[in-house]
């Protein structure tokens, strides 16, 4: 409703949590803001389009900033991967995040034990890109691998987890 006050409110409270979101999903800081800046420019013009039956607020944020995220990340040159930046974990807030609370379950367990079922490549290329927002054409080039054989292993690998929950 534009409402400033209730925006800044909004982002002190959220942008630590989705800064985090940004700067794993990208690996540097200078993108993870620029992501998170962009995220927050959409998220001002298009909030009237939230639909609390749809999504939780948090979850509907982090959607935004994902999305953005990985845009920047496309955009990115192949030849220019994210770098690791020893220091990463100092800028993510230390709150959990999404992602972190929904892992905290009795769910979550039962899904990394079923991981740890896997195999070694399968279990890499569903983390990377489930965890950390890779696409399949990122994934191939940061395993070394064609791109068939990382969807095979990615394919085969859910439908081993689904009946891994399942049982």
């Amino acid at each position: 409703m534009g409402d400033r006050d209730a925006f800044a409110r909004l982002y002190r409270l959220t942008s630590p949590n989705l800064f985090g979101l940004a700067l794993r999903i990208l690996g540097r800081r200078s993108l993870a803001e620029e992501a998170l800046q962009d995220a927050f420019v959409n998220i001002w013009r298009h909030a009237a389009d939230f639909r609390p039956e749809r999504a939780a607020p948090q979850t509907w944020l982090a959607a935004i900033v994902r999305n953005r995220a990985l845009d920047l990340l496309r955009a990115s040159p192949p030849e220019d991967p994210p770098a690791e930046d020893p220091e990463i974990e100092t800028w993510a807030s230390a709150d959990l995040g999404p992602l972190e609370k929904a892992m905290a379950g009795d769910e979550a367990k039962a899904l990394l034990e079923c991981m740890k079922r896997l195999q070694a490549k399968q279990r890499q290329a569903i983390a990377l890109a489930y965890y950390h927002g890779l696409a399949h054409g990122d994934l191939a080039r940061h395993l070394a691998e064609p791109i068939g054989t990382v969807k095979t292993w990615i394919r085969r690998g859910i439908e081993q987890l689904k009946r891994c929950l399942e049982a």
